[in-house]
């Protein structure tokens, strides 16, 4: 749910995702019944027309977003699990409408973190002597 200078600048690639999750509430919270259940933390819309948008503007706020029951349920179950969480990986138009492509994820364990550290350096080194060449 944007207002319509959001979907302005959306459309028009004025919006980072970078650092942003999503968060789902539980059944039992939401107030209505078709209010909006997930909200979009930590994304920034930066405007495509900075002196036409109102004072009251924050680029970071977070955003409501609409799906479907079935989705939210499913969702739902699936946060439940110690350890994932919803990411949105894009945006893009579709007919008129603002869409967010989200996916769940699972952190790394941390043995998986140094594992990864180790390739990386070793990668590295092995760049670095052959640029010695």
């Amino acid at each position: 749910m944007l207002e319509g200078f959001e979907v302005k600048a959306a459309r028009s690639g004025h919006m980072s995702l970078d650092g942003s999750h999503v968060t789902l509430l539980p059944k039992l919270i939401s107030i209505r019944k078709n209010s909006p259940r997930l909200s979009l933390i930590g994304a920034t819309i930066t405007p495509l027309q900075p002196k036409n948008v109102p004072t009251s503007f924050v680029p970071t706020k977070s955003r409501p977003l609409l799906m479907k029951e079935k989705e939210l349920d499913v969702l739902e179950k699936e946060t439940k699990n110690k350890g994932v969480t919803i990411v949105p990986l894009s945006v893009y138009a579709k007919r008129g409408l603002i869409k967010i492509e989200i996916a769940l994820v699972r952190g790394k364990k941390k043995f998986d973190k140094r594992e990864t550290l180790k390739k990386k350096d070793a990668k590295r080194e092995i760049d670095r002597v052959m640029k010695g060449r």
